[in-house]
């Protein structure tokens, strides 16, 4: 993959968003960490629920797959163990995402992840 002076510092996320299986594994392992302080914790899930769709068109995927893996790379430009600021980089990552892609993201996928929220484990947390 070449790097282009858009994908400076995200080569990391690229690599990681490849891997399908790790990017499952560990969003989960990251996510139950972290869920009560991400403000965007249901954009988060409904965009997981999305990359993970098998009716979800893979260009969609792979740009879902690239913003989660940003979020659970344990280093990226601001660190998310800084109050109040930790997340605004993966939260800047993931809304230019679903953006890109929100009309994939469906009613069902946010009701997924509504629903993960409220039982506070998540369904198919592996």
């Amino acid at each position: 993959m070449a790097t282009t002076e858009h994908s400076v510092g995200f080569e990391p996320a690229d690599r990681l968003a490849q891997d399908r299986e790790s990017v499952r594994r560990r969003f989960w392992v990251k996510f139950m960490k972290v869920v009560a302080r991400v403000p965007f914790a249901e954009d988060l899930l409904a965009a997981y629920y999305c990359a993970f769709d098998r009716q979800t068109p893979r260009h969609v995927q792979a740009a879902l797959l690239g913003a989660i893996a940003y979020f659970i790379l344990p280093f990226d430009f601001i660190p998310d163990v800084l109050p109040v600021l930790g997340f605004t980089d993966d939260a800047a990552v993931l809304a230019t995402a679903i953006r890109m892609v929100a009309s994939h993201i469906t009613p069902e996928h946010r009701e997924a992840a509504r629903a993960a929220l409220k039982r506070g484990v998540p369904e198919n947390a592996e």
